[in-house]
């Protein structure tokens, strides 16, 4: 009789759907899953916080367009993995959370580890938990797990399993089989709907397409560009939504933000893809979607469609299936002639280099330009942005070629994000260059996994702008109440690059812009992780700091809130 242990039906069941990598730090309630790893050929990623594992996972799913695993401990393993768990959810990103946990049998014993309800900390922050108390059911639940993960509004899922299911042997004929992980439907819009969309982009003067997550989950490069050329449309898009269109088509206006630097001249009509209306299109607020607008929407989430705003036209589907029935319908009209509004659309994203003539200032280098140079020097990379300031400076200069190939913060406004992404997205491209831009507030949290990058030989540039304080956090305080003022937003002058040569790394400080370029090819060319650390201008504000405050009008009586629409007098 053939007999298999918990450990090994999970980790059949993981290789059955594809799995073939799976980032994780070592605990013992797991180790009949990690053997049974070893088995089926599925590579084990380390790392020194399961919070960097957990955004590994993350990032490798968003480069790969593939399901990302994570797997955890019980207890603290799983408070610790928490945050990348809710920033997975939140992003619509397929990652699989495995946590472990005591025996079933030592339940209400205040076991080891114990005494959590971690199914029930877990739902508000997944879109399905559960927890297996059959070992013979492992193989169809995990499906399960990896069927919610994978369809509709992809993200977060997570399986807890015992320490005593995992490592139960079982008669192998009784396992359940893990049935539906490769067929993930494409549901389309209806001919009407196509036909509506396209009335609306025709009779538009200043029309625009807006690319979200979902885009880039369907991977629908080749139908978006014939869409955009035929009809003469302007594509933009936010970080998860980058590289769907190459950044060098003459159609991209790169990120949605740039929307906001068009003054007067705005879109009329507006085509979200796969994007939820929310944070990063601007809020309830209309500088990016202009409340003149006509908004359409394509969404796997029905209940996602109209938050917020009316939409003209709503279609639940698959945002590549809809793309592909828009580009072939397209084909069968007439367009009229944009070249003029195309122009000036494409080109806002080149405002902001004529407000900051300056590449150094009396503080030390102007952020803006030191992030251009980094980003320059790196070439056709993949960029990770951590970081408050740091990651919007950067923004303005990233550009993808692939979905994927730009990896920043989403609606958790999670820090310390990047060292998990950079590793994960080095792990899914080996091939390719991957570059952290980092604050120096950011880099804080999780610097031990400079260790890993040595430890498995991953040649990631770590770009650290330093400028001793944590820059969003001191210049709304100061916006706020003086430029005197500061509350626990200062930092002090350590050596970044420094700490990073202890682990291994090759570390440089940059303290002039000419500089910036040629140290950022010696990282590269080191073959080494590497940390490049840019002493940048403190005194400098980027303006989504500015924007996030508002303003206050004389006499009106409201109060001036961080982040928020301002609470209104009463």
């Amino acid at each position: 009789m053939d007999r298999k242990n918990g450990g090994l039906l999970l980790a059949e069941a993981l290789r059955h759907a594809g799995v073939e990598k799976i980032f994780a730090l070592h605990g013992g309630h797991l180790e009949a899953l990690f053997r049974g790893c070893l088995e089926q050929d599925i590579e084990l990623v380390d790392f020194r916080h399961e919070s960097s594992a957990g955004h590994a996972a993350d990032a490798y799913a968003r480069v790969t367009g593939k399901l990302g695993v994570c797997v955890v401990t019980a207890g603290p393993g799983f408070t610790n993995a928490v945050s990348a768990i809710a920033n997975a959810q939140l992003d619509g990103i397929p990652v699989l959370f495995i946590v472990g946990a005591p025996p079933l049998r030592e339940a209400e014993t205040n076991a080891l580890q114990g005494g959590l309800d971690q199914i029930a900390m877990s739902a508000t922050a997944t879109k399905w938990a559960h927890r297996i108390t059959n070992t013979e059911r492992i193989p169809d639940l995990t499906a399960m797990a990896i069927r919610k993960a994978m369809t509709g509004r992809k993200g977060a899922v997570l399986l807890e399993l015992p320490i005593d299911v995992l490592h139960m042997s079982v008669d192998a004929s009784r396992a359940t089989t893990p049935t539906g992980t490769a067929t993930p439907p494409r549901p389309h819009g209806s001919p009407d709907e196509v036909r509506r969309v396209l009335d609306l982009l025709h009779a538009a003067k200043r029309p625009a397409i807006v690319c979200g997550v979902e885009a880039a989950h369907a991977r629908c490069g080749e139908a978006l560009a014939h869409l955009a050329e035929t009809t003469g449309v302007p594509v933009f898009a936010t970080a998860r939504g980058m590289g769907v269109l190459p950044a060098a088509h003459r159609l991209n206006g790169q990120a949605a933000a740039n929307l906001a630097l068009l003054g007067d001249d705005v879109p009329d009509v507006i085509l979200l893809l796969g994007q939820r209306l929310g944070l990063r299109m601007g809020g309830r607020g209309n500088s990016l979607l202009p409340r003149s607008a006509t908004l359409m929407q394509v969404h796997q989430d029905a209940a996602e469609i109209g938050r917020i705003r009316d939409i003209a036209v709503a279609i639940s589907a698959d945002s590549g299936a809809v793309c592909e029935q828009l580009a072939e319908a397209a084909a069968q009209r007439s367009w009229p002639q944009r070249e003029a509004w195309c122009a000036r659309a494409v080109a806002a994203q080149h405002i902001l280099d004529e407000r900051y003539p300056e590449r150094e200032t009396r503080g030390g280098i102007h952020p803006y330009h030191a992030a251009k140079a980094a980003v320059a020097a790196a070439g056709d990379a993949i960029f990770v942005l951590d970081g408050g300031e740091a990651a919007s400076w950067a923004a303005h200069h990233v550009r993808a070629n692939q979905p994927g190939e730009v990896i920043g913060h989403g609606y958790l406004g999670c820090l310390g994000t990047g060292p998990g992404h950079a590793i994960g997205a080095q792990t899914a491209a080996p091939g390719k260059r991957v570059m952290q831009i980092t604050g120096d507030g950011a880099m804080g949290f999780h610097i031990g996994e400079f260790d890993i990058m040595v430890r498995r030989a991953l040649p990631i540039v770590t770009v650290v702008l330093n400028n001793q304080v944590w820059g969003m956090s001191i210049h709304g305080q100061q916006i706020m109440y003086g430029p005197d003022y500061s509350a626990i937003s200062k930092l002090g002058d350590t050596q970044y690059a420094r700490i990073a040569e202890a682990f291994g790394c090759h570390g440089e400080r940059v303290t002039r812009h000419e500089d910036i370029a040629a140290a950022i090819e010696r990282a590269f060319c080191s073959g080494k992780p590497a940390c490049v650390e840019i002493m940048i201008d403190p005194d400098v504000v980027h303006p989504v700091t500015t924007s996030a405050l508002g303003m206050v009008e004389a006499g009106s009586g409201d109060t001036l809130i961080p982040y928020y629409e301002n609470i209104p007098a009463a």
